[in-house]
């Protein structure tokens, strides 16, 4: 079955939002750079042990330019919680001495520029766009991965081809609404192991009707016994592919 019309995957989008009022990123931040450090940090790490690391590294380092005085030996131990972070530490310092040198000091506004910083991937990209810069975009994680293609409304391991397929179906300015939505339906109710009563949308989920509905009902509450057609499974494949988008790819490459 292919992807699902623009029509359907607005209605369906429209469900969700409903489902989940008031979405958005859950990383704390007050400007762009902010944002954009907090969302590197975000790699691989939750967005709660993210805040909780921020405020102390907002006040030491406010500006891309008190960042871009720090060494690498410096940020490690303040960032070690997140994961990643002699790696993180590099991305972090490449960024301000980019910002600092490339764009006196200020985070750049476009795609293009935001993905030569080292660190930022496109996903990074659009989360800075679409919530500190007012600049719709759709970032693709493991979540959107997992959930977008489980309903229908996009096929693929890909997260740049799903996000092109998002973006085709819904209107410009609920792209970033979009993601949000998306995120947040994969952490609460689409999780790796489905809460497919809680969903708003289940009637038309094309794993629901394929996969879950077609189960014992003593098993239905249970994660799914057999493989499941490649982009609607338990979410496995979804994380290997956003772990290989370029976000994941730069702080790796930088260890």
């Amino acid at each position: 079955m292919g992807v699902k019309s623009a029509a359907d995957t607005r209605r369906i989008m429209a469900k969700l939002e409903k489902q989940h009022p008031g979405a958005d990123t859950e990383l704390h931040y007050s400007n762009p750079y902010e944002l954009l450090v907090a969302t590197i940090l975000s790699a691989q790490c939750t967005d709660e042990r993210v805040n909780q690391v921020t405020p102390a590294l907002f006040k030491r380092y406010p500006n891309a330019a008190a960042l871009h005085k720090a060494t690498t030996a410096q940020l490690e131990p303040q960032i070690q919680s997140t994961g990643f972070f002699r790696a993180k530490s590099k991305s972090l310092a490449g960024m301000a001495a980019a910002v600092v040198e490339r764009h006196h000091g200020e985070i750049p506004q476009t795609m293009d520029e935001l993905t030569e910083l080292p660190g930022v991937g496109r996903k990074t990209a659009n989360v800075v766009l679409g919530h500190a810069l007012g600049v719709p975009g759709l970032p693709v994680d493991r979540h959107v991965l997992r959930v977008s293609n489980r309903i229908g409304i996009a096929k693929g391991d890909d997260p740049e081809v799903v996000e092109e397929q998002l973006c085709a179906a819904m209107p410009k300015p609920r792209w970033t609404k979009t993601s949000d939505t998306l995120i947040l339906h994969g952490r609460r109710i689409c999780k790796p192991k489905p809460l497919c009563d809680k969903c708003a949308v289940r009637e038309d989920c094309d794993y629901f009707r394929k996969v879950i509905s077609i189960q014992p009902a003593g098993r239905q509450s249970k994660a799914p016994a057999r493989r499941a057609p490649q982009g609607t499974g338990n979410g496995a494949a979804a994380g290997r592919a956003a772990r290989r988008s370029n976000d994941t790819g730069k702080v790796r490459k930088a260890r």
